[in-house]
């Protein structure tokens, strides 16, 4: 329907995450109406993005230096540090401005049914961290679903024989949220982690 290199744009934007096969369309003729400095531009961006953003050799986060700069900074406490399953989880705790330990990400969550067991996270670059830099602290952050439940379970039994205190971050309804809204799993987890006022 398209001429083929319209519709080889159309095909790669739709490979990425949320962006379906409409979006992609749009996407692709807004930046076919742009001038071309902007496509340059955006070309550009992901060319030197992926030339230049590598893991951290501590922490496994995204980075343009290593360590990074939350894996460099002093103020950082090295004895607690979060397990997260992404960079973007990363982030998000950052946007709180509270947390002032470290970070490690697992790229990923164990998933028996997809065959990801801890072998293919960086469970045994965390197993030596934690030993190398005599972690007081492992605060766990990953998900609520199976998968995260699951990797938080694995890394409790990991590490707590170890003398590691393991902590979880707590879960339940979220600000604003209603409680005829919320499902018994998430009630039950916020009855759970109740604290004294």
């Amino acid at each position: 329907m398209y001429p083929a290199s319209i519709q080889a744009l159309i095909d790669q934007l739709g490979r990425l995450p949320g962006i379906g096969p409409k979006t992609a369309q749009r996407l692709a003729f807004f930046l076919l109406a742009e001038p071309p400095e902007l496509s340059r531009a955006l070309a550009d961006a992901v060319v030197r993005a992926r030339e230049t953003v590598r893991y951290c050799s501590v922490c496994f986060n995204f980075t343009d230096i290593d360590p990074c700069q939350i894996c460099r900074n002093p103020a950082r406490d090295p004895k607690l540090v979060m397990v997260v399953e992404h960079p973007k989880d990363v982030i998000a705790m950052e946007r709180t401005r509270e947390y002032r330990g470290r970070y490690h990400v697992l790229h990923g969550t164990i998933s028996p049914m997809e065959g990801i067991g801890p072998e293919r996270l960086r469970v045994n670059e965390l197993v030596d961290r934690v030993a190398r830099e005599a972690v007081a602290e492992l605060c766990i952050a990953t998900g609520s679903s199976l998968e995260g439940e699951a990797t938080a379970l694995y890394l409790a039994r990991l590490f707590q024989p170890r003398g590691v205190k393991v902590t979880r971050i707590a879960r339940g309804i979220p600000m604003g949220g209603d409680l005829d809204y919320t499902d018994e799993a998430t009630l039950l987890k916020a009855f759970e982690g109740r604290q004294e006022i």
